[in-house]
């Protein structure tokens, strides 16, 4: 695992393309509880924050991480994807099908 410019030590090296599971840290009332979000990382600002986006009941959904939050329990990175943009904005407008199409 590499660190991201003085973010924490525990998040791997992340990249746009990447389907990454973000667990966090959730504080209801007097419970509190791990919570995951798995999606693709579609924006990487570096050692700000990262951008990560998934279809859930038909309806997109995207949540954006900075590195340095201490609610964030871990980073795991499922997938690696190769693309050739930074921020992958196009793909708001298509398909799971064609999306999957997009990221050999």
């Amino acid at each position: 695992m590499e660190q991201i410019l003085g973010g924490k030590t525990d998040i791997p090296d992340v990249h746009p393309g990447d389907t990454v599971k973000v667990n966090l840290k959730v504080k209801e009332g007097n419970r509190e509880y791990t919570q995951s979000f798995q999606g693709l990382v579609i924006k990487l600002r570096k050692g700000k924050s990262f951008t990560v986006r998934r279809v859930a009941y038909g309806v997109g959904v995207e949540r954006t991480f900075p590195f340095h939050s201490p609610l964030i329990q871990g980073v795991e990175v499922l997938k690696r994807a190769k693309v050739r943009r930074a921020k992958l904005y196009y793909l708001r407008g298509l398909s799971e099908k064609k999306i999957k199409k997009h990221l050999k």
